[in-house]
């Protein structure tokens, strides 16, 4: 073949692999440059049944808005909040106290950042048989260290007291003890235990006589009609009150993670505190970090 043709040929031939590979390269970055976002993923928000039904409603308002995100919301009390965030089990622990309360280990609870997305009230409350509006603080911490066993020793019908208590991992019973009880515990070998808000709220409604403690997110209207709420000496539970200083029973809501949040935790513990999510909050008797600071 003519050497002439022949250069001529191998110049063409190494043209097109040079141009190919440039092809190549731009191919590459492309796809390199495709980075995952914020709002994709699957996370687990678990612990406080305090907290547990805001998180539910915001977490499908904010699956509504981001079709990749999967946020499955559990209760189970603060206690297995922390414990699961510790552990890799969850990614978010929901907590009705600081993990250092709960954890009553310093140095643990380093390894947790917290979050502050609420308030939230509790009421002292008793089945709708109970003839008594109010009771004192002293009083209430004499009925759960059971010095006093019948309602009428506190003004009320000749009826037997009967103790609804919360399981040792629930935030709200750690938040009754350190508010109302002055940090001495109640007397759980008399009475009955029930794992969750919801359990106590049920057996409060069927139990006459009874009294236990509930977060105000689970006191609406409708089941104020089963279980009455008491004041406490004197002052009536809401977040009106709260806000004003005049109430005691009430704690900040935690969402704790390990470290840094990041991604899809960061992203939807943002919502929670967002303006757009303070209609949530207030709807289901929350109160927002606004109004507390």
């Amino acid at each position: 073949m003519n050497k002439k043709i022949m250069k001529a040929i191998i110049g063409v031939v190494t043209v097109a692999v040079v141009a190919g590979s440039f092809v190549g390269c731009g191919n590459k970055n492309s796809n390199t440059a495709e980075t995952t976002s914020p709002t994709s993923g699957e996370i687990m928000v678990l612990g406080s049944s305090a907290l547990q039904p805001l998180a539910e409603i915001a977490a499908k308002d904010f699956m509504d808005k981001n079709s990749d995100a999967v946020i499955n919301v559990q209760g189970g009390g603060s206690g297995a909040g922390i414990k699961g965030v510790l552990e890799g089990s969850a990614d978010i622990g929901n907590s009705d106290v600081t993990a250092e309360q709960k954890l009553g280990d310093e140095e643990k609870a380093k390894e947790l950042v917290d979050h502050q997305v609420c308030g939230i009230g509790f009421a002292v409350v008793v089945s709708k048989d109970v003839k008594v509006d109010s009771l004192t603080k002293e009083q209430i911490q004499d009925i759960f260290k059971g010095n006093i066993a019948n309602w009428n020793q506190v003004g009320g019908e000749d009826k037997e007291i009967v103790l609804v208590h919360r399981k040792s991992s629930s935030g709200t019973r750690m938040s009754f003890i350190d508010k109302i009880m002055d940090g001495e515990k109640e007397d759980t070998s008399i009475g009955i235990t029930k794992p969750e808000s919801g359990a106590v709220r049920e057996a409060i409604k069927v139990t006459e006589g009874s009294i236990s403690y509930l977060a105000l997110s689970y006191l609406s209207e409708d089941v104020r009609e089963d279980v009455k709420p008491l004041a406490i000496n004197g002052v009536e539970p809401s977040n009106e009150t709260i806000i004003k200083g005049d109430y005691p029973f009430w704690s900040f809501e935690h969402m704790y993670t390990k470290g840094e949040a990041q991604g899809l935790e960061k992203a939807f513990i943002d919502y929670m505190i967002s303006e757009e999510n303070v209609k949530n909050v207030e709807a289901l008797g929350y109160i927002p970090m606004s109004k507390l600071k």
